[in-house]
């Protein structure tokens, strides 16, 4: 896999763990917003690497 395909799916991974914990009221829906933000971020920078 290339590192891209890496990043998406680390980043898929970390998204459904994100909803999953927000499902279960371990979270409110701002910390999640923000948690999936930053797996956003770091998803641009491994996709336009600089």
């Amino acid at each position: 896999m290339s590192d891209l395909e890496d990043a998406v799916s680390e980043f898929l991974s970390e998204a459904d763990t994100v909803y999953d914990e927000y499902d279960k009221g371990y979270m409110d829906a701002d910390a999640a917003l923000s948690r999936i933000e930053a797996h956003v971020e770091e998803l641009r920078e491994q996709a336009n690497p600089e």
